[in-house]
């Protein structure tokens, strides 16, 4: 049985394909379209991924330099610049300086030899001067080196190296009469050649001695005794309690004070510039706890 004729009529508006050339043309594009579109896609991956083996970039050593390890091991000894110091095998240590006469005149010999205390001759008194110097500069340095009569040795500074009591010496005397030829310091050794190759390791260094009490009495004697003893110029005697007993009632760091700095005829630190402040309270300490 034939369809209704308004059924027929509906399907005929309802499809875009009227002609056989628009029903070939649809089935070309359904080839056609997706090969295009599949064929940008590899277009546009393959320029993403291009590159130009001639840029700098791309060189073996750019390459290289990109990919290296973080850290490297090297064997083998450090090399040494060019401009680092090393230490020379030859090095001499320079030997201390020696202070000239004059230097130890004022320091140490000026206490007794400028006032003449303790019968020590003036300096500049060719008179008393003139029987000394004809003894000769040799005897008169021995016998300040060893001491004599109430003078100590080395005019009560153990520090003092021969050359400097000879120089002390020769300025005195100089200043009194005499003609002495100031001594000449000792010619420096000569630097002994390194060895080609230690023996032996260095041995370990020695642990610091722990620093000596500092001796009052030895410091006493030396320097102090040489007044204190007899009373010279007003000193007070060692064990004379009536002399002592307002000084000590002063205290101690009126005593310390008057030491360092110097009081009446005791110059400054009894004439031992070399003490230092520690070892000079030391020696008044020793003197006090005599005189108590």
């Amino acid at each position: 049985m034939a369809a209704p004729h308004n059924e027929q009529h509906s399907e005929e508006e309802s499809s875009f394909i009227k002609t056989p050339q628009q029903l070939i043309t649809v089935v070309v594009l359904a080839f056609v379209v997706p090969i295009a579109v599949i064929s940008m896609l590899v277009g546009l991956v393959k320029s993403t991924t291009k590159y130009d083996e001639n840029h700098p970039a791309m060189s073996d050593e750019a390459v290289a330099k990109r990919i290296q390890p973080v850290g490297q091991v090297h064997l083998g000894p450090v090399p040494v610049t060019a401009d680092a110091e090393a230490p020379s095998a030859n090095v001499v240590a320079a030997a201390p300086v020696s202070k000239s006469g004059e230097e130890v005149y004022k320091q140490v010999c000026a206490a007794c030899h400028t006032t003449g205390v303790l019968n020590a001759p003036k300096t500049g008194d060719k008179a008393a001067w003139a029987p000394l110097i004809k003894e000769g500069l040799d005897i008169l340095t021995a016998d300040a080196i060893k001491g004599i009569r109430q003078m100590p040795p080395r005019g009560g500074n153990p520090n003092l190296s021969d050359l400097e009591v000879r120089r002390s010496i020769v300025y005195m005397a100089n200043l009194s009469g005499a003609t002495f030829k100031e001594p000449e310091a000792p010619a420096a050794p000569a630097a002994a050649p390194a060895p080609a190759e230690a023996s032996a390791p260095a041995p370990a260094p020695a642990e610091p001695k722990a620093a000596a009490a500092v001796d009052g009495k030895a410091i006493y004697e030396k320097t102090c005794a040489v007044c204190h003893v007899a009373g010279v110029a007003g000193a007070p005697k060692t064990g004379d309690k009536a002399a002592w007993a307002p000084r000590i009632k002063q205290g101690m760091d009126a005593m310390y004070a008057s030491t360092l700095k110097g009081k009446g005829a005791m110059p400054a630190k009894g004439g031992a510039a070399q003490l230092s402040d520690e070892q000079v309270k030391a020696a008044v300490e020793y003197l006090v706890g005599q005189s108590k």
